[in-house]
């Protein structure tokens, strides 16, 4: 089916030609239409393959038939009118779009900014990591969509700055994510706030139980549309496994990139810190590489994306799960796992960063000693086993720089996305916006420069502090015999003339409850405990306090 065939509003229409759109992809093709009637819809398709566009477009399309109409229109016009517009749309009224990360709300966003360009329709994107003062600004100007991370949306909402009453349609961007990042609770209680005749999509690339359920509990029957039934990853993508030790890793992954050549590569680690010993890695080899995980401020990940897009050298990213969902990258044609994930479903969604918009992709993946369960997870869950390669020894690189134990927490400046000074972003409202551990780095500088005259720890600690006898004021000379600290401790129940234990010797023993010997010189003398009364003197003193 072709965009022309869908009687769109002439601004749309002008909006999707300027882009270069022509042919609706399956999911837009069985889902667009549902969504003009103003069907709640469940939409189940890979990544890459347009569900974004198949539900801003239909949207879109109802809010600009709900304006009034200018001058006469055909009947054909008034039957799209009846049969399309939002009933009794008001300008406060507004389209809720819940994302689970913030590089996919952005990705919306930049899909609403597209397609309104002509049309006049406004949207924001809200999420975690950024000020509040142009959030704000924004829906007090009032805009047609709002897209948002669950946890700053609520923030949001209880300080009355969100009418979630206004809400006509609500989506659920990649909502089997929403789910396993914890929002589960965050989305219902959103839904739980918006009316109950709003229009209900939800979208997504794998098949989740929970987000059905949930959608039938708030009252929606949705449209099932199931475009990948048979298969659980896009077929344009070819995917292999290297089985390689731990070891050999970073040989593997330095040979692939020089073998294929990448226009541009995204590279998957498990763990954030392996993020920037990959990155250093690479860039020590003469291989730009950039890295995008919680480490780096929102504003540093914006800056990093933005740089990954454009056409330069640095066409490589090194990145964890936070990259794997909202990164619409055309450009994409290698995709290599250094690990694989612990889920299913996250392989799907990593190789599916490349083969998008039809084109052709390839993903790689090295499978260690501790990838074996996850391979077999994965090859489950796809119904069949993934092809193996190999890299023959002319193919190895045999020369390169060793793979770093630990990152000293600097790149090339050309690489670092921003002053590395730049104050992490605050998780949004005690919830994790996103990703549960995007705090940004430490500011460098916050606990100041270590003191020079502290000392190593050990015996020579106390090498710059003095004479102890000069500090306690005592005239006493130096003992030159063994060390007292080591001299063999006095027996137990042997106590000195006044009463106190020997220092160092265990208080359990006889005179166990005593203090020890109290510091003489500047320090003031203890006050000696209160000896203690038995109980038959206790009593004998509270009968002459009765009757004195």
């Amino acid at each position: 089916m072709k965009f022309s065939e869908l009687n769109l509003d002439p601004a749309l229409m002008t909006a999707i030609q300027k882009i270069g759109y022509e042919e609706c992809s399956p999911i837009q093709e069985q889902a667009m239409p549902y969504i003009l009637d103003g069907k709640d819809v469940a939409g189940l398709a890979q990544t890459g393959t347009g569900k974004t566009a198949a539900f801003v477009l239909p949207l879109m399309e109802r809010i600009l038939r709900a304006r009034p109409a200018h001058g006469e229109i055909s009947d054909s016009e008034k039957e799209i009118i009846e049969k399309r517009a939002f009933k009794d749309w008001k300008p406060q009224n507004f389209i809720l779009v819940l994302v689970p990360t913030r590089e996919l709300a952005e990705q919306v966003q930049d899909n609403i900014i597209k397609f309104g360009v002509d049309s006049g329709l406004k949207g924001f994107a809200i999420y975690g990591g950024t000020g509040y003062d142009k959030q704000k600004e924004a829906l007090k100007n009032g805009v047609e969509f709002i897209v948002a991370t669950p946890g700053r949306l609520i923030d949001l909402y209880k300080e009355h700055l969100v009418d979630l009453k206004q809400v006509r349609a609500i989506v659920f961007d990649e909502a089997d994510r929403m789910f396993d990042m914890g929002f589960k609770d965050d989305m219902k209680y959103i839904l739980q706030r918006v009316p109950r005749e709003r229009q209900f999509l939800v979208f997504s690339a794998t098949l989740n139980f929970d987000v059905l359920n949930t959608a039938y509990q708030f009252g929606s029957e949705p449209v099932e549309i199931n475009i990948s039934r048979d298969q659980a990853k896009a077929e344009n993508v070819k995917d292999q496994i290297f089985h390689v030790g731990n070891a050999e890793k970073p040989q593997h992954l330095l040979s692939l990139l020089k073998l294929h050549n990448p226009k541009q590569a995204i590279i998957f680690t498990n763990f954030k810190l392996n993020v920037e010993k990959i990155t250093k890695f690479l860039v020590d080899n003469d291989v730009p590489a950039m890295a995008i995980s919680s480490l780096l401020t929102q504003a540093q990940r914006n800056r990093v994306i933005e740089q990954f897009k454009a056409e330069n050298h640095l066409n490589i990213l090194v990145a964890t799960d936070v990259a794997a969902r909202g990164l619409d990258i055309k450009g994409v044609d290698l995709v290599i796992n250094y690990e694989l994930p612990m889920d299913s479903e996250s392989y799907v969604h990593r190789i599916g960063r490349t083969g998008r918009a039809g084109t052709t992709g390839q993903a790689f993946s090295m499978v260690g000693e501790k990838d074996i369960e996850s391979l077999t997870r994965i090859e489950d869950y796809l119904k069949h086993k993934i092809e193996v390669g190999y890299l023959e020894n002319e193919q190895l690189i045999q020369e390169f720089k060793p793979f770093p134990d630990r990152f000293d927490g600097h790149y090339p400046k050309s690489l670092e996305g921003g002053e590395r000074g730049e104050r992490g972003p605050r998780r949004e409202g005690g919830r994790s916006g996103g990703n549960r551990n995007d705090r940004g780095p430490r500011r460098e500088g916050d606990r100041g420069p270590r003191r020079d005259n502290r000392g190593p720890r050990g015996e020579n600690r106390g090498e710059n502090r003095g004479p102890r006898e000069e500090r306690k004021g005592a005239s006493a000379q130096k003992s030159d015999g063994p060390n007292p600290r080591h001299a063999k401790r006095p027996e137990h129940g042997k106590t000195q003339q006044n009463g106190q234990h020997k220092r160092g010797e265990n208080r359990h023993g006889q005179g166990g409850n005593k203090r020890h010997e109290p510091r003489k010189g500047a320090s003031a003398v203890r006050r000696q405990p209160a000896p203690k009364q038995t109980i038959g003197k206790k009593i004998t003193s509270f009968i002459k306090k009765l009757f004195s």
